[in-house]
């Protein structure tokens, strides 16, 4: 039987030590994910791409503020956005992005439910 090939994780292909500049941009990163409205926009986004109309409904928050904060994140370049007509869809840029908010969300779960933290 031929052995399993071991796939290298997110993080090894990453193993640097981080300058003032990685620091500086994680912590950006950190400081837009510190706000509760966008870090659900964000989740939401991870399950798929989607318009301001429908992340509205989905998130419980007006529509000016979806916008907005939409908006900071497009500027951060943390989403991308395709036209089609006259809706724009949002996604989200990377799936480094995609993890990092998983990973938050279910640290966040553990911690709540008071389950085990695991690897």
């Amino acid at each position: 039987m031929p052995a399993r090939e071991t796939l290298p994780t997110a993080a090894d292909a990453h193993l640097r030590a981080p300058d003032s500049a990685r620091l500086t941009e994680a912590t950006e990163v950190f400081a837009l994910l510190s706000d509760a409205t966008r870090l659900h926009l964000l989740w939401l986004l991870a399950q798929g791409e989607s318009d301001v109309g429908s992340l509205t409904e989905r998130c419980e928050a007006s529509r000016t503020a979806v916008s907005q904060h939409l908006a900071k994140l497009r500027l951060a370049g943390l989403v991308d956005t395709r036209r089609e007509g006259r809706y724009v869809h949002y996604s989200l840029r990377d799936g480094h992005l995609r993890r990092l908010v998983m990973e938050a969300l279910s640290h966040a779960d553990h911690r709540v439910s008071g389950r085990a933290p695991h690897d």
